[in-house]
């Protein structure tokens, strides 16, 4: 961040200077110990299973110049830091990332929607990098704590910040957007992820909503052709709309082509000539997602031939269908998370896809639960059993929690099998898969897949 007086700090959080000098400059802000360092601001941030004041030390130590806190423990050791006391702390780090946002001179690229998020923000990252200078979300730093340490990072050169907006409950997106007052706003799509929280697919469209809804008259609101709730989303929003899709939109991808390596397509900006585009992963919903950041880089004015450009050197965020080989077996590293939406888009990917090796090898898809489903898990995981089936791919179900997938193949004509422990069912893999096999990777975070994965794929020499 740019170099910052903790007299800004206590105003804009209306804070209480406890010790110190309100002229101390800070430059990064932390709210873990071990990310600390001259110049840092730690803020102690105080969750259900922990306490960061009682770290404080560990904070100076390793080099913490101000301390915000909302108490003061007694026989701790503060040496010469600046300590700014407030009512809350996470509510501090808000209105500090808020007040930060509004003393920079950028335009901010604000994304949401129940799939596609990262994948998205890192081709939104890559496109305009070919003409701005760009900060963006690292990893998924999307959350109420996430999103204000994204923007804290900004630097004074950035000109266009690309952040992510996560939910899982109601009433969070308005808070976010709120903290980052984004210009032009990206919804991905409208799934069921967190609907055990939500309720339904409406209530979750109604959330991510307020993304269109808090954009200004001269704004941009972009969104999938694809997308069930354009029409409601346009009604909530004073910004424009772009409208971008596979084969159809104003910014669309026209001749796709995929194989094991990546896509190609046309990409046809209205009014332009088209140009093709190389991307280094595979699927039709990556395309979707990448014209998603195309549509970015047009409301800012590039040109086609650098948006091509900047797609076909996106670099995705780790666990997103990246392809390695090993042992003549080609892996899809989809393990990130999952939910139906993404499992049926992995799948259907897969199913596109020709085996590499001579007539074709076996296709497998191992599939971890989907967490979060709340009444419709047992559907949910049948159906992706069964679309597996009828797309003869087999099944490999990983974890007593996604037994159902292996049921739903099963039951529906396809290979399956099943196993509860994860070191089981990689020592299966390993004997079982050949050279010209396919093999993707899927499942929610808590389900480990990434684990699967490397004990029967050594994913060192990748």
């Amino acid at each position: 961040m740019k170099k910052t007086a903790v007299k800004a700090l206590v105003a804009s959080v209306g804070g209480v200077l406890h010790q110190g000098s309100e002229d101390v400059l800070i430059d990064s802000v932390s709210t873990d110990t071990r990310s600390v360092g001259g110049g840092s601001a730690f803020f102690a941030l105080v969750g259900e299973r922990f306490d960061a004041h009682d770290f404080l030390d560990k904070a100076v130590a390793g080099g913490a110049g101000v301390l915000v806190v909302s108490d003061v423990p007694e026989g701790v050791d503060l040496g010469d830091a600046t300590v700014v006391k407030v009512g809350d702390t996470l509510t501090a780090l808000q209105q500090f990332a808020a007040w930060y946002r509004r003393s920079l001179d950028i335009r901010v690229v604000g994304i949401t929607g129940s799939n596609g998020k990262t994948s998205t923000k890192d081709f939104t990252k890559s496109v305009l990098a070919e003409s701005f200078k760009v900060s963006a979300t690292v990893g998924n730093f999307n959350n109420h704590i996430g999103l204000p340490l994204s923007i804290l990072a900004t630097e004074a050169e950035h000109e266009v910040c690309v952040w992510e907006m996560g939910m899982s409950n109601p009433g969070e997106i308005a808070p976010l957007c709120s903290i980052a007052q984004p210009d032009i706003g990206i919804i991905t799509n409208i799934g069921t992820a967190h609907i055990e929280f939500m309720g339904s697919v409406e209530a979750i469209a109604e959330e991510k909503g307020e993304l269109a809804k808090c954009l200004p008259e001269d704004g941009m609101f972009i969104v999938s052709a694809a997308c069930d709730f354009i029409d409601h989303f346009m009604s909530r929003t004073r910004a424009k709309t772009l409208v971008v899709g596979n084969g159809r939109g104003a910014v669309r991808a026209d001749n796709l082509l995929m194989n094991a390596l990546g896509s190609e397509f046309d990409l046809i900006v209205q009014g332009e000539d088209s140009i093709r585009v190389s991307l280094p992963v595979v699927g039709r919903h990556m395309v979707a997602n990448a014209l998603l950041a195309a549509g970015a880089g047009h409301a800012l004015g590039m040109s086609s031939e650098k948006i091509a450009a900047g797609l076909s050197r996106t670099s995705l965020t780790s666990g997103r269908l990246r392809v390695f080989e090993c042992g003549g077996v080609t892996i899809f590293d989809d393990t990130y998370n999952a939910n139906p939406e993404s499992v049926e888009a992995a799948i259907e990917t897969l199913a596109e896809l020709k085996s590499p090796g001579e007539g074709g090898g076996q296709k497998y898809v191992v599939l971890g639960h989907m967490a979060e489903l709340g009444e419709h898990a047992d559907g949910a995981h049948r159906d992706m059993g069964e679309l597996a089936a009828r797309r003869e791919i087999f099944t490999v179900s990983v974890g007593e929690a996604a037994g159902i997938v292996a049921e739903g193949a099963a039951g529906a004509g396809g290979g399956a099998k099943h196993f509860n422990e994860r070191e089981v069912a990689a020592a299966w893999l390993r004997d079982s898969c050949v050279s010209g096999d396919v093999v993707l990777f899927k499942g929610s975070r808590s389900a480990g897949m990434e684990e699967i994965m490397d004990q029967a794929f050594s994913t060192t020499n990748k």
